[in-house]
């Protein structure tokens, strides 16, 4: 067993920042959960386009408003409190924050801990190792 406290990962390695959003990485592929669990900032009126061709993800909205849009398709789906997406389908996607949202975010398979998008919107399988 071990535990993290978010507190202390803000301060470290473990919180890594993009464009329009910091995550800070609690549970990566070195703990050997098989996923890896994140607490994500995203800043209001930043639309991302995402693509996560290597991951699944699933998405707790803690607080904060927004939009998720499907790109194939269109359809837009209202996040708020208490709200859970999931990506189940490798879906291409506009993420657009109304507020600053607060998410918990799961990934499958782990994150290693560096990992930005890239121009695609993705994660590649790629990521270094954040090391205590």
């Amino acid at each position: 067993m071990f535990t993290r406290k978010l507190s202390e990962a803000q301060d470290s390695n473990r919180k890594v920042q993009g464009e329009n959003w910091d995550s800070v990485r609690l549970v990566l592929a070195q703990d050997g959960m098989g996923f890896s669990f994140h607490i994500t900032t995203l800043y209001a009126g930043r639309e991302t386009l995402i693509w996560y061709k290597n991951h699944l993800e699933a998405v707790y909205c803690i607080s904060g408003e927004g939009e998720v849009e499907t790109t194939d398709d269109g359809k837009i789906w209202k996040i708020e409190p208490g709200t859970i997406y999931n990506l189940d389908k490798n879906d291409r996607h506009l993420l657009r924050p109304k507020t600053e949202m607060v998410v918990a975010c799961v990934f499958n398979p782990a994150l290693k801990g560096t990992e930005t998008h890239d121009e695609d919107g993705a994660y590649t399988l790629e990521g270094e190792d954040l090391s205590e």
